[in-house]
């Protein structure tokens, strides 16, 4: 759920790069960087409701449903930590016009796979260009926009294009897999990656600047959450010994990070309480949206059998809320400080799940969507109080680093989530999907005992 608290804490690190201020490129390097942000926050979300439909086409089970979801999602979470830098030593520009070929290609690559394994492995290079594409979009209007006033509105437009793509990521699965199939939610890309393309011809060229990559501590996390996503998801012998590996290269990852001069995840920053409750908080809410838009995409279409079209539409009740109840947050954040929208949202959160313990096969699928309401407000209501809280814990200097941790614990745990919860349901769906609402809802408790111990003063009193 992306906010316009997340973007303006990420904006003051970011490159500034050569002014495009007052020239008629502005407005179209803007078209551009949201249309790309959308494409990232839409391939997110998009492809839940066509996974039914995948599975039918290749004859694939529950795990490989969950690859698909999770190879873009965990590609693009672990490698958010470094692509910052990256767009930062290429520039802006150069590495926004690489990240959006790279992405449309794979898209196509993903339109064509034969089978499942092609098609997973599409998603993984989806997820890695849209990595780069995401900090690069956002550092692309900061250049064009230097003006603080109109770089806000600019800011405010970016963050709200990403929120309506998650909204009608649901929507738009369902009418293309209908009306196409599942490969039209791939091939929808293309055009819209070539429309990047041209704008990017109008925009300011970004000036390259130093800045430091940790190499070795971003190859140990992604092997550390490829490993503890494998031995989630495939279980078994195999699953077993994945285990071991995912083990090894977390405390090699926590090693290597404690040691390096400039590392992806400064593990000082953990010791603050506020920044340890925010990203704890900030990955339960994960668990508990994303997790459940996955398998409730399923529910409506292996459980109570209607089409792709009438899951996605299903959605629409909570995800429209989604931006109007951000925005309301922001305001109370502002207003009273983060602990008070936090005390108020996550027991929301966690009473939505637990309503959602009546459902079953025969519960009339509207009355589900509205069910689904309490949690989406919730988790809208707790993300901008979190990431506010989050950055008035750290220097200004260290914002954007402190916004890439929370934003990359935010996608890591939504898609272990996914993992964990797929394979519950796989062993029998309806006892599985209780377990996940019970599991989620647990979460969130703790998260909101945490919360308890952030400052209760607004920032403007603070």
């Amino acid at each position: 759920m992306p906010t316009n608290q997340m973007s303006r804490a990420l904006e003051p690190a970011l490159v500034q790069g050569e002014s495009g201020s007052g020239k008629p490129s502005s407005a179209l390097t803007l078209t551009a960087a949201l249309l790309g942000f959308g494409l990232t926050c839409l391939d997110a979300s998009v492809v839940n409701v066509a996974l039914p439909t995948i599975g039918s086409s290749f004859g694939a089970g529950m795990s490989g449903l969950q690859w698909v979801v999770d190879a873009y999602t965990l590609a693009f979470a672990a490698l958010m930590l470094s692509t910052g830098a990256f767009s930062d030593r290429a520039g802006a520009s150069r590495a926004y016009a690489l990240g959006t070929a790279v992405f449309t290609l794979a898209s196509v690559a993903c339109g064509l796979a034969p089978g499942l394994p092609a098609l997973v492995g599409a998603r993984v290079v989806q997820g890695v260009a849209a990595a780069v594409v995401l900090p690069a979009s956002l550092a692309l209007v900061r250049q064009a926009y230097p003006e603080p006033a109109r770089r806000a509105r600019a800011v405010a437009a970016w963050a709200a294009g990403g929120s309506l793509a998650v909204a009608l990521g649901p929507v738009a699965g369902g009418a293309l897999t209908t009306a196409w199939n599942w490969r039209g939610i791939f091939f929808v890309n293309v055009p819209v990656g070539a429309v990047i393309l041209l704008l990017l011809l109008r925009a300011p060229r970004s000036r390259p600047r130093p800045a430091p990559l940790d190499l070795p501590g971003q190859l140990t996390a992604v092997v550390a959450l490829a490993a503890l996503a494998f031995a989630v998801i495939e279980g078994g012998t195999a699953g077993l010994a994945a285990a071991p590996v995912a083990v090894a290269a977390g405390a090699a990852f926590l090693r290597i990070e404690a040691r390096q001069a400039h590392p992806v995840v400064p593990l000082g920053l953990f010791r603050d309480r506020t920044v340890a409750t925010a990203v704890a908080a900030g990955s339960a809410v994960s668990v508990a949206f994303y997790s459940m838009v996955f398998v409730f995409s399923l529910f409506f279409q292996q459980v109570q059998h209607h089409s792709a079209l009438y899951a996605g539409l299903l959605f629409l009740p909570m995800t429209s809320l989604i931006a109007v109840t951000n925005v309301v947050a922001g305001k109370l954040t502002g207003r009273y400080g983060p602990r008070l929208p936090m005390l108020v949202g996550q027991p929301v959160a966690a009473a939505g799940l637990l309503v959602l313990l009546c459902v079953d096969a025969s519960t009339p699928p509207v009355l589900v969507a509205l069910l689904l309401i309490p949690l989406a407000l919730g988790c809208a209501l707790t993300v901008p109080p979190l990431t506010a809280a989050m950055m008035d814990a750290v220097p200004a200097e260290r914002a954007g680093l402190a916004a890439g941790v929370l934003n990359a614990a935010r996608q890591v745990s939504g898609g272990l989530g996914i993992a964990v919860f797929g394979a519950l349901v796989a062993s029998g769906f309806e006892t599985g999907m209780r377990l996940s609402l019970v599991t989620g809802a647990a979460l969130l408790t703790v998260t909101f005992a945490l919360s308890f111990r952030l400052s209760g003063r607004s920032a403007s009193r603070a």
